[in-house]
């Protein structure tokens, strides 16, 4: 990657035909009319970015294939001119609700350069999958597959969420079986979290025996890690599986700190060590740039501890863990030494383990992740 290049450009496509009751990220209700003066303001974005090559491209949501291919085929053009492709690897991802998907998309993706598809399963029981709003069939799951496949889309990732409302092992287990045996190549695995201002809030509030317990999460959590292991899949990110080879390039750049921009409502961008977050108010969003000014943000720069502290917190996530030479070399300081009794502490209760000049979380480690992240982040 020259050093001019984004990391990675996020472009957020916000509106879904259905709104699900855990999600709380800045997403609409799929209205036409707001859509098209959305996709107008974001090509003016678009237009108005500084323009650099970028190594890697993600269409999220929302629901991105709540738009038809043309519009799809539309925007890759326009981020295609203004964020050329460093080289032949680039990586471009699109989400894509199994329902939503038409006939002929997958050939149209492919044309334009989608080259991986995040497809939002969440549960392949179906009994699960309408508990949390989802409308899809197994059946649509294992069309889209197949209809991306066929189109030569490269790469194919599922993400499937455990500790729902009533999950048991055996219910799980068949999620993570049926993701197997779907020949994708990647799979992300979240425990569900109850969001402030959701449906599940609400639920969680009346009725919280309804859901998983910590014991329970963690067990799901460990079939995770030993199912999908033994189908060849490397656990390389706390959430992240993937078969050799089809790991997520642009998720990566964000857990090694790289750069990254972010276009539309709500989306985050790093440059430069600063940190951006446009508004998640879409009327404020489109109406900043049909006046011709800046998308209102909230931006911080992380110094001194609490920016040495979040790249600890990244790295820690990921298999490969914190490389001390590496660190010491980007940011001027040995972590063993700036960290030393809080690394001395979790290595000493199984949750950190030193070999040479990496630090990784051990397995037990891994159930515990926003813990010993946390801890590092949170020191002064």
């Amino acid at each position: 990657m020259t050093e001019e290049a984004y990391g990675g450009v996020y472009v957020h496509l916000p509106f879904c035909p259905y709104i699900c009751p855990y999600c709380d990220f800045a997403k609409w209700p799929l209205r036409r009319s707001d859509a098209r003066r959305y996709l107008d303001a974001l090509h003016r974005e678009i237009a108005g970015s500084v323009p650099r090559p970028a190594e890697n491209v993600f269409l999220g949501g929302g629901t991105p294939n709540a738009y038809d291919a043309d519009a799809i085929v539309d925007l890759l053009a326009r981020l295609q001119e203004r964020f050329p492709q460093v080289d032949a690897q680039r990586e471009v991802t699109i989400e894509v609700n199994p329902d939503a998907v038409r006939p002929g998309d997958m050939e149209a993706y492919a044309r334009a350069g989608i080259n991986r598809l995040s497809i939002g399963v969440q549960s392949f029981r179906e009994s699960e999958s309408r508990a949390l709003g989802r409308r899809h069939s197994n059946a649509d799951v294992e069309r889209c597959i197949r209809e991306a496949r066929a189109a030569g889309i490269r790469s194919l990732s599922v993400d499937l969420i455990f500790a729902l409302p009533g999950q048991s092992e055996a219910s799980w287990i068949e999620s993570l079986d049926a993701a197997i045996a779907s020949g994708v190549d990647h799979c992300s695995t979240y425990g569900l979290t109850i969001e402030s201002g959701t449906p599940f809030e609400r639920l969680y509030a009346r009725a919280p025996e309804r859901f998983a317990d910590e014991d329970l999460e963690a067990r799901l959590y460990e079939l995770a890690m030993d199912r999908l292991g033994a189908a060849g899949f490397e656990h390389y990110e706390i959430s992240n599986f993937a078969r050799p080879g089809h790991e997520s390039r642009h998720n990566a750049n964000y857990w090694r700190n790289g750069s990254y921009l972010g276009l539309g409502v709500g989306a985050a961008s790093y440059i430069a060590g600063e940190r951006c977050t446009a508004t998640r108010s879409l009327t404020a969003y489109m109406e900043a740039i049909e006046r011709d000014e800046p998308v209102p943000r909230d931006c911080e720069r992380l110094e001194g501890l609490a920016r040495l502290g979040e790249a600890m917190m990244l790295a820690l996530r990921t298999a490969q863990g914190v490389d001390a030479s590496a660190f010491n070399q980007r940011y001027g300081i040995d972590p063993f030494v700036t960290y030393a009794s809080t690394i001395a502490g979790f290595i000493e209760v199984g949750l950190l383990e030193r070999s040479d000049e990496r630090l990784r979380l051990t397995r037990r480690g891994r159930l515990l992740a926003n813990t010993v992240c946390g801890a590092f982040v949170t020191l002064e």
